[in-house]
C-alpha cells in the first residue's frame, strides 16, 4: 500500500471500533427490539466509554428472515429501527461526539423480498434476470453443482416458474447477486454513494469474499478434514464457490466510490487462513483498509498459540498493511463464554494493547457471558437448520441497568437476559474499581494517552514461561511492556536491568502506579502494563 493509505493520521489506523448489534442494544419505543432512537439515546456511554467509531449491523429494511442481512431496499431503513431521519439524526449525534458511524454494507446477496429479485424471477428474458444467479437443473434435475449453503443444505433453489435453480450462498430467501454484471456494480456502488452523501465514515462488507464465483460453476472438493460434528459447509472446500481471483476487481470499484469521499474506511469480513485472509490488503487501489481479522477467535487460549498467531501475522502482512484484531461479533460465541471470566480480562488486555485496530463487541466488555436460550425463543435461522451452531446468545440484549429488563427495554425483549444481569451492567459496574468493564475504559484511555499502544511497534519479549506472553510497544522515546498470565500460577519475572517501570494498570485494581525494577509479580491470570521510566 502506499503511505497515504496507511498513515498514522488517518483516524482508524489509531482508532478503535465498537460494534453495535441493534436490534440488541436499546430499545426506545418499546416493542422489546433495539432501534436507531435508542443508539442514539446510548451514544454518551459510547463516548464515554472511549472508543472511536460505532459499527452499527444491518438496519435497512427486511423481511428479517436472517435478522437484517437478507436485504429488500439499500437506501431505506426498516421501521422496526426507525426512519431516514433518525438514522440522520445518529449520524449527527455521533459526529457531535467526535464519533465515527461505520455502516454494515450486505452487497453478495439482497433479500428474496428485493423488487430486483421480483423481476429476475418473472421471466428468464427479464432485464434483471442475470442481475442474480441462475443455472439449469443437473441431468437427474436436481441441482446444477455441490455446492453447500453456509446455513445447511444445498446452496441450490429450484424456481418452478422458469425451470432453473437460484444461487444462494445462505438461506434460500437471500439469493446472491452476479457481481460480473456491470448493472449490478453500478446500482451498488449508488447505495454506496446515498449512505456516503449522508456522512457515514465507512463501510463493513459482508461476505466479501464470497462476491465472485467461479464462472465454470464447478464442483467443490471434498475436504479431507471434515469431522462429522462441523457444520455441514465445511464437507467441501470452498474454492469454486468463493475466494476467487476476480473479487479484487471488485473492491478496487468500491475504493474507487469511496476515494472523493477522503479518509473513509473499507473493512471487509473475511473468513479465510492466514495466508489467503493478507491478500486481500491488495494494493493501494483495490484493497480493503482492514481485511477482519478473525484468527484470535479461532486459536487455542494458550500463550504459545497466541504469540506463534501475532508473530505470523505480522510476518505475512504486506508493505504498509495496517493489522487489526476481532476477539467477538454477532456470530461468534461470547470470548467469556469461550474463556471464562478471569481470561476475559486478559483477552481484554491483549485486544487493545496489541498492534492494530481492535474492534470490540458490545456487551464484551461487562463481561457478558453464555445466555441461555430455551428452544421456545430460538429465532436464529441456522440453529433451526442445524442445531447446535445458532447465534442467539451472542445476540442478547445489553444490560443497562438493575431494573426491569435491565434497562434495555419496557417490556420483555425480543431474546432472554443474562441470569446475572441484576449484577452484571453498567450501572452497577461502571464505578465499580475491580470491574472488567473499568478494565476496558482504562485500556481505551491508555491507548489514547499513548501512541506507542496505539501506532507504535510490536516486539515478543521471551520470558521462558510457557503461560506468560510478553512484548513490548515502542514509539519515540517511549516504551510500553505488556505481559499477560494465561495460566493459573503465579510467577516473578524479570524486568531488563538498569531501568525502572511505573504499573500503568493491572487487570486487577490496586496496582497502578507503583515502581517496578530487577522483577515483577504476576499473579495468576493477571496482566501488567508497564512504562518504562
Amino acid at each position: 500500500m502506499s503511505g497515504s493509505v496507511c498513515s498514522p493520521s488517518v483516524w482508524w489506523k489509531s482508532g478503535t471500533v465498537y460494534q453495535v448489534y441493534p436490534r440488541s442494544f436499546q430499545d426506545a419505543n418499546g416493542d422489546g427490539i433495539g432501534d436507531l432512537r435508542g443508539i442514539t439515546s446510548r451514544l454518551d456511554y459510547i463516548a464515554w466509554l472511549g472508543v472511536d467509531a460505532l459499527w452499527i449491523s444491518p438496519i435497512y429494511p427486511s423481511p428479517m428472515a436472517d435478522f437484517g442481512y437478507d436485504v429488500a431496499d439499500y437506501c431505506g431503513i426498516d421501521p422496526i429501527f426507525g426512519t431516514l431521519e433518525d438514522f440522520d439524526v445518529l449520524v449527527a449525534e455521533a459526529h457531535r461526539r467526535r464519533l465515527k458511524v461505520i455502516l454494515d454494507f450486505v452487497p453478495n446477496h439482497s433479500s428474496i423480498a428485493h423488487p430486483w429479485f421480483a423481476e429476475a424471477r418473472a421471466s428468464r428474458k427479464n432485464p434483471r434476470r442475470d442481475w442474480y444467479i441462475w443455472r439449469d437443473p443437473a441431468p437427474d434435475g436436481g441441482p446444477p453443482n455441490n455446492w453447500l449453503s453456509n446455513f445447511g443444505g444445498p446452496a441450490w433453489t429450484l424456481d418452478e416458474t422458469t425451470g432453473q435453480y437460484y444461487y444462494h450462498a445462505f438461506l434460500r430467501e437471500q439469493p446472491d447477486l452476479n457481481w460480473r454484471n456491470p448493472a449490478v456494480r453500478a446500482a451498488m456502488h449508488d447505495v454506496l454513494r446515498f449512505w456516503l452523501e449522508r456522512g457515514v465514515d465507512g463501510f463493513r462488507v459482508d461476505v466479501i469474499w464470497h462476491l465472485i464465483k467461479d464462472e465454470g460453476f464447478r464442483d467443490n472438493p471434498e475436504n479431507p478434514d471434515f469431522l462429522p460434528h462441523q457444520p455441514e459447509i465445511n464437507r467441501f472446500a470452498q474454492v469454486y464457490s468463493a475466494d476467487r481471483p476476480e473479487v479484487f476487481e471488485v473492491i478496487a470499484g468500491m475504493r474507487q466510490v469511496l476515494a472523493p469521499y477522503g479518509d473513509r474506511v473499507l473493512i471487509g469480513e473475511i473468513y479465510l487462513p492466514m495466508e489467503r485472509l493478507v491478500a486481500y490488503y491488495g494494493s493501494d487501489l483495490d484493497c480493503a483498509d482492514l481485511p477482519f481479522n478473525f484468527q484470535l477467535i479461532q486459536t487455542p487460549w494458550r500463550a504459545d498459540a497466541v504469540v506463534d498467531l501475532v508473530e505470523n501475522y505480522e510476518a505475512a502482512l504486506p508493505p504498509g498493511g495496517w493489522p487489526n484484531w476481532v476477539l467477538g461479533n454477532h456470530d461468534q460465541p461470547r470470548i467469556a463464554a469461550r474463556i471464562g471470566l478471569p481470561q476475559a480480562r486478559i483477552a481484554a488486555m491483549l485486544l487493545l494493547t496489541l498492534r492494530g485496530t481492535p474492534t470490540l463487541y458490545y456487551g464484551d466488555e461487562i463481561g457478558l457471558d453464555h445466555v441461555s436460550v430455551p428452544p421456545e425463543r430460538v429465532q436464529d435461522p441456522w440453529e433451526r437448520n442445524e442445531p447446535g451452531h445458532g447465534r442467539d446468545p451472542e445476540r442478547t440484549p445489553m444490560q443497562w441497568d438493575a431494573g426491569p429488563y435491565a434497562g434495555f427495554s419496557t417490556v420483555e425483549p425480543w431474546l432472554p437476559l443474562s441470569a446475572d444481569a441484576a449484577a452484571r451492567n453498567v450501572d452497577e459496574m461502571c464505578d465499580a474499581a475491580d470491574s472488567i468493564l473499568t478494565l476496558y475504559r482504562r485500556l481505551l484511555g491508555l491507548r489514547r494517552e499513548h501512541a506507542a499502544l496505539s501506532v507504535g511497534s510490536y516486539r515478543t519479549v521471551g520470558l521462558g514461561v510457557e503461560e506468560i506472553y510478553a512484548y513490548e510497544r515502542c514509539e519515540g522515546e517511549a516504551t510500553i511492556r505488556v505481559i499477560l498470565n494465561f495460566g493459573g500460577g503465579a510467577h516473578d519475572l524479570p524486568l531488563p536491568e538498569a531501568s525502572t517501570w511505573t504499573v500503568l494498570l493491572s487487570s486487577r485494581a490496586g496496582r497502578a502506579g507503583a515502581r517496578e525494577a530487577g522483577s515483577v509479580a504476576l499473579g495468576p491470570a493477571e496482566g501488567l502494563i508497564l512504562l518504562r521510566g
